[in-house]
């Protein structure tokens, strides 16, 4: 039940990581903004600065995806001994069988996937961030 579960935390909390350290990276290199200037981004701009951003995590993470699902697989029927014993087993015996780049397959769907949906999302996450912070500056204004 709980196989490929080290594997998708390690996966998931490297990529918001990378996801988050991308994103104010790319609005800085696209845009010139930085945290906290006030600077509005427009959805566009958002769209623009999440896809490149979410670009980066699915190669960061492809092995430990590769290790995931390699291990969740794995057919665990009674007299049968498991192909991998675990997450660094699989890092070490895939490579070892099939080239390094073997730790990377998947990579296009997830590339397919990921950075357009992460393009609709910080381009709403910025606009309503947006809105909450002219609100905040309006209300210590009236202060």
């Amino acid at each position: 039940m709980w196989s490929g579960a080290f594997p998708t935390v390690l996966r998931n909390s490297t990529d918001q990581m990378c996801l988050f350290w991308a994103k104010s990276h790319a609005d800085r290199i696209l845009w010139d903004k930085h945290e906290g200037d006030g600077m509005q981004l427009t959805p566009v701009q958002s769209m623009a600065s999440g896809f490149s951003a979410a670009c980066l995590g699915p190669f960061v993470t492809g092995p430990f995806d590769v290790a995931k699902t390699r291990l969740m697989a794995q057919g665990k029927a009674q007299g049968t001994t498991p192909e991998y014993s675990g997450f660094f087993d699989v890092l070490v015996k895939v490579p070892a069988r099939e080239g390094v780049l073997a730790l990377w397959k998947g990579l296009l769907p997830r590339l397919l996937r990921i950075p357009p949906g992460q393009a609709i999302v910080w381009a709403v996450s910025d606009q309503i961030t947006g809105y909450l912070e002219r609100q905040a500056a309006e209300q210590a204004s009236l202060e």
